[in-house]
């Protein structure tokens, strides 16, 4: 049987704001194509992870592997340019450009496609976002749930080997949530490798494959989701009455 390597690889990462340890000697390997999912309390370290991945935090100790190469002291532009690619919680759109002008910057900045490549590429990735039919409207006029999806479209525009999701569900109905798993699930069935932060349980329990919780800046938890929504620790740290929910949706 043949061994496939991880296409992200962190070793011993960790950080510390102050006397406040907010990652510690976290370390995970992530396949080619696989979706990791990541719950945990508020202030567990979750945002900070995805910062010393994309490059806005550089780790204290620890070493960030992309397909093989140490990205460790490269600064955010370049991970991205590697194939990092990253949405925020609160979606950043440029709000006077037309959504096809902002996945148009990603597409040429971010990705460092020439102007037709990037034409072509930021029309494709908007189609495939489920957002052509907004291409010419501003940024600034979109339902919620049509800015998540830009967020999303945006890092695809760069070309990810890799794509972090930070929170995209948060503030959407369950209907809209629905709609973004979708894509969510539809990109990661064309191969790329996700990462998911979310407080929508039952969204990542319909799209991930390998479910981690963080507290306290460590994995208290990693594996098959449903083992590790009924692990004790799990449910004492963080899930509680989340995953009740998701039992009576069962």
């Amino acid at each position: 049987m043949s061994v496939v390597d991880p296409i992200l690889r962190l070793r011993g990462i960790s950080k510390k704001f102050g006397e406040i340890v907010v990652a510690a000697d976290l370390s995970t390997d992530l396949l080619p194509g696989q979706a990791l999912g990541i719950v945990g309390p508020n202030g567990a370290g979750k945002s900070t992870l995805f910062s010393m991945i994309s490059g806005d935090l550089r780790p204290d100790t620890g070493v960030v592997e992309l397909d093989g190469v140490d990205l460790t002291g490269r600064r955010a532009h370049e991970r991205t340019r590697a194939g990092i690619g990253r949405t925020f919680q609160i979606p950043r759109p440029f709000e006077k450009m037309t959504v096809f002008e902002n996945v148009l910057v990603f597409a040429t900045v971010g990705g460092g496609l020439g102007r037709d490549a990037a034409f072509r590429f930021a029309a494709e990735t908007l189609d495939r976002a489920g957002l052509g039919a907004h291409a010419n409207e501003a940024a600034g006029a979109l339902s919620l749930l049509a800015r998540k999806r830009l967020e999303v479209a945006r890092a695809l525009a760069t070309d990810p080997k890799v794509l972090l999701l930070d929170e995209v569900a948060g503030g959407l109905t369950d209907p809209e949530v629905a709609e973004l798993v979708e894509l969510i699930r539809s990109v990661n069935a064309e191969g790329l490798a996700i990462i998911w932060i979310e407080h929508v349980v039952h969204a990542l329990t319909a799209t991930v494959d390998r479910l981690a919780c963080l507290a306290g800046g460590r994995m208290v938890a990693d594996g098959n989701p449903q083992d590790v929504l009924v692990d004790p620790i799990v449910r004492e740290l963080y899930l509680g009455q989340a995953v009740m929910a998701e039992e009576d949706l069962a």
